[in-house]
């Protein structure tokens, strides 16, 4: 019998109302990594009251008191480095080595938080009044929802949570339920790190039911999203139109150019990072790959004879570049739209199977996948697949190639490799996405930087960097006449 967990409400563990559970699953072999909570509205109406309660005694500690939390939450992530790597790579099904990776990006992200307690500034301005004196101040908003995502749980759940609380604002928060577990442990250091009882709180559940119930919950004042598009925009149009703030980081395309005058192997090696490491679940990952038809070939054939070293296994082992993609749907989804793909007319040039060999069969393990002959109006370009799927795209030069990188409904990562540096600073100016790259892989990013896309793969002030606080506070004018 696996172990059962609760919901985090108040400061203490408790059941859901409904008593029910669902399970966790590692995808690499199926095995139960524990029950979790089942909840429903109920428990969300716990979480807020118990949210609400703690508001206005924590809105009123010294935001660099706030800040130590953050900072003791620093060396309770490195103290528990390897158990929070092994619990990623059991829980999402990621190699160890991309896990330790999360751990380190989520260390990095909040040494930059850690500090931005005391750069919760205002801004003094002149009055027109005689003997008048003006600044601004920046409230917390509340009770404010955190909805993370399975790609990264530990990384997105703790970078929205930290901010937010940062500001002063008191959380409920509802993780993926495939990645239930880390999500524990996330609650577990956050009371190790000295956040006091009801300041964050989590319940587990389906996302449909516990997203809604947070999205549309009247003493909610602001909610944080990162997953799929389709949900996102639905949350923000609940959020929005009850009044309240709303960020949503969504889904991606992402577009890579290489250009013949580039260095084409060390591009294929970024291409392999960010197109086909982590199963291509990253919302940063290229997807798509634009070439000029002189040296389409050639880029081709260097990806698919890299995309066959790759090595896919258990995640566990030395040397495995890919563990299992989340869970069965995700894998049907990848192999859906593989098919989709070749009837309409692209040429699977490596991959698109499920692997089943040497005891691969007990999970959901996908070969790195390259297409060839794919046109920008296949479905295969203008969906988010989260899929370790690359569809080659032929154009005639720089300029169409720039057309076609512009020519979806998102904008969030984008990257080109050429030695030009006229045509990388046009590509700079020119193209429609949040985040941008030269000569690098798309999922580049780093913390002290805004983070957030154009057009529909971002709703809301940006996360991180110098604005991670803009979205969790509020601004106060005051005039003051002694």
């Amino acid at each position: 019998m696996s172990q059962i967990y609760y919901n985090y409400i108040g400061g203490y563990w408790v059941e859901s109302d409904s008593g029910q559970l669902y399970e966790s699953i590692n995808p690499a072999n199926r095995d139960v990594l524990g029950q979790f909570q089942l909840s429903d509205e109920t428990d969300v109406e716990m979480a807020v009251n118990a949210a609400d309660k703690s508001f206005e005694d924590w809105a009123n500690t010294p935001a660099p008191k706030r800040g130590d939390v953050i900072f003791n939450l620093i060396q309770i992530l490195q103290r528990n480095f390897d158990d929070l790597a092994q619990t990623i790579a059991k829980e999402v099904g990621k190699s160890y080595r991309e896990a330790k990776g999360e751990v380190k990006k989520t260390i990095e992200a909040m040494k930059q938080f850690s500090g931005e307690a005391t750069r919760i500034t205002g801004e003094t301005g002149p009055s027109h009044l005689k003997g008048v004196t003006a600044y601004t101040v920046r409230d917390p908003l509340g009770v404010v929802g955190v909805i993370a995502p399975y790609n990264f749980p530990l990384g997105i759940g703790i970078w929205k949570i930290a901010p937010a609380i940062i500001a002063g604002n008191t959380v409920v928060f509802k993780p993926a339920s495939n990645t239930s577990l880390i999500s524990i442990k996330i609650m577990e250091m956050f009371e190790e790190a000295g956040v006091p009882s009801g300041v964050i709180n989590m319940v587990t559940g389906p996302g449909g039911l516990i997203g809604n119930a947070i999205g549309n919950h009247p003493r909610i004042k602001a909610v944080s999203f990162t997953g799929s598009t389709d949900v996102g925009l639905k949350l923000g149009r609940a959020v929005s139109e009850r009044g309240a703030k709303v960020q949503a980081e969504m889904g991606g395309k992402n577009p890579a150019i290489i250009l013949e005058d580039a260095d084409i192997d060390q591009a294929i090696e970024d291409i392999v990072v960010s197109g086909f490491l982590d199963n291509g679940q990253r919302c940063t990952g290229t997807s798509r790959l634009i070439v000029p038809k002189s040296i389409s070939r050639t880029v081709t054939d260097k990806l698919v004879n890299r995309a066959k070293k790759l090595v896919i296994g258990d995640g566990f082992k030395e040397g495995v570049d890919n563990g299992a993609i989340i869970d069965e749907n995700q894998m049907n989804r990848y192999l859906s739209y593989v098919d989709s793909a070749i009837s309409e007319g692209a040429k699977l040039e490596f991959g698109g199977r499920r692997l089943t060999e040497n005891g691969l069969d007990k999970g959901y393990f996908v070969e790195p996948t390259v297409l060839s002959q794919v046109t920008n109006d296949m479905k295969l370009s203008c969906d988010e697949i989260f899929a370790p799927v690359i569809g080659v795209i032929e154009v005639e030069d720089y300029k169409e190639a720039l057309k076609i990188a512009n020519e979806t409904e998102f904008g969030l990562s984008s990257t080109i490799y050429t030695n030009d540096l006229h045509k990388a600073h046009h590509f700079i100016r020119n193209i429609k996405s949040g985040v941008t790259h030269v000569n690098m892989p798309s999922t580049h990013f780093e913390n002290q930087f805004p983070f957030g896309g154009y057009k529909a793969s971002s709703i809301g002030p940006r996360e991180q960097g110098s604005t991670a606080l803009e979205f969790w506070t509020q601004h106060k004018s005051v005039y003051i006449k002694p």
